[in-house]
């Protein structure tokens, strides 16, 4: 972690061109703490803004693309995606969330550098939505010299979304939202007492495409239980990390990329031996190396006011019999972070300590402004998906009655992940929504 205390700097920018795009990256200075900057000092973040060729000198419109999380760096544009879209009319910046990406990162080692769980855990408790939206006003007010700009927020950006729509209205020229309404004043247990019956679901789903996948994964399941199998990485694979993998479950290809993956999920079919390709891919898919702040802040980032201490997700699975890791048929969990992960996972065991520091604490600061958002004026248009399992159907219809200038279309036509599947439908419409060009009705 940075020492300096100069929280005012930001680059010009390296340009570069690659196939279909100009790139220009940008960093910027900012305190950990915005609260109380000496604290912990400085921190880099990361933008990088990409734009079409053919209008590269052009004064375009500015629009902020707010990623989902928590802990995930912004996308990394390939080829086509709904970025193409954007970049018809928008200049588009990407930003690496602080401690991800090639903004400083926030790793084992990092965390490992602090004297207490304490002092690590007060550290962690500045990486959340408030800091965030205060490290993109930064950049907006160094780089972009204040120029308001729209605001692409999916997942988890939706949740940034509003508390940028909170603290600084007057920065937005209007906010689209992709899957990611969160319920303003919806607690973690909320959360997850809404989505286990989601993902519970997913697997109604799953079980009834490929019913014979379910007795494969028992039967893996089984093995697990009875012998001490290692990942590549020395990890124990245990029927928990198995049911790890219903995590894409609410993806438009998760159901059938796993299908896939068990197809050659044994190396000795009498034995149910586990194949080194399939221990690979569970290592990977699994543990959380390339973002650990996901598992780490996974309840925090809904934690606000005074809360009772505890792991929300582990309380709510407890609930679930159906989801213990001896019944069959064997359920796959979603998006829910356990304790036991921070033992059995080799990129979360230095979290250990500060992990359960964050489930006890009691009194967290607030991320939306209740009144500010019922009396908001920037068009929010934004889409929910009837069948997602991360984000509430009914919470998030909650929030939208609660933000002033939203409109919210509902469709069954695409899972969590529409925006990256169907970006060139999705984009334009919610354009068109939020510009009066197309209305919804039905709500």
């Amino acid at each position: 972690m940075a020492s300096s205390t100069d929280f005012l700097g930001g680059d010009a920018g390296h340009e570069y061109r690659i196939p279909g795009l100009v790139v220009r990256d940008h960093r910027v200075s900012v305190p950990v703490d915005w609260s109380a900057p000496e604290r912990f000092g400085s921190i880099e973040v990361f933008a990088r803004e990409i734009v079409d060729p053919a209008k590269a000198g052009d004064d375009l419109p500015l629009l902020l693309f707010l990623q989902g999380g928590p802990g995930g760096q912004g996308p990394r544009p390939l080829g086509g995606g709904w970025w193409a879209t954007a970049l018809r009319t928008h200049r588009v910046v990407l930003l690496d969330q602080r401690g991800t990406g090639r903004s400083s990162r926030v790793d084992g080692r990092a965390i490992t550098a602090f004297d207490d769980a304490r002092e690590a855990a007060d550290y962690l408790a500045c990486f959340r939505a408030d800091a965030i939206v205060a490290d993109a006003e930064h950049l907006r007010s160094t780089v972009y010299g204040g120029r308001r700009w729209a605001t692409l927020g999916q997942s988890y950006g939706g949740f940034l979304t509003l508390a940028y729509l909170s603290r600084h209205p007057e920065a937005l020229t209007c906010c689209y939202v992709t899957g990611g309404l969160p319920g303003i004043t919806a607690t973690a247990e909320d959360v997850y007492r809404a989505t286990y019956p989601r993902q519970a679901s997913r697997n109604a789903e799953f079980a009834r495409r490929y019913p014979a996948d379910v007795a494969t994964l028992g039967r893996l399941a089984d093995r697990l239980s009875a012998e001490d199998v290692r990942l590549p990485n020395g990890d124990r694979f245990t029927p928990e990390r198995l049911q790890m993998l219903g995590m894409p479950l609410g993806m438009s290809t998760g159901a059938d990329a796993l299908h896939w993956q068990l197809d050659t999920v044994f190396a000795d079919d009498a034995t149910a031996e586990p194949s080194d390709a399939f221990l690979a891919a569970v290592a990977h898919e699994t543990g959380f190396d390339a973002n650990p702040l996901y598992a780490v802040l996974q309840e925090a980032i809904y934690h606000q006011g005074h809360r009772e201490p505890g792991w929300a997700g582990q309380a709510e699975h407890e609930r679930w019999p159906s989801f213990a890791a001896d019944a069959r048929p064997l359920q796959l969990t979603g998006e829910f972070v356990y304790p036991w992960m921070y033992q059995q996972i080799r990129a979360l065991r230095p979290f250990q300590a500060v992990a359960e520091e964050l489930a006890a604490r009691t009194e967290w600061p607030w991320l939306y402004d209740v009144e500010r958002l019922a009396a908001n004026e920037v068009p929010v248009a934004a889409v929910q998906y009837y069948d997602d399992p991360y984000v509430d159907l009914g919470l998030a219809l909650g929030a939208a009655d609660q933000v002033g200038s939203t409109q919210v279309w509902i469709t069954n036509e695409y899972l969590h992940d529409g925006l990256r599947v169907a970006g060139d439908v999705i984009l334009p419409r919610l354009m068109d929504l939020a510009a009066g060009r197309w209305t919804v009705t039905g709500r």
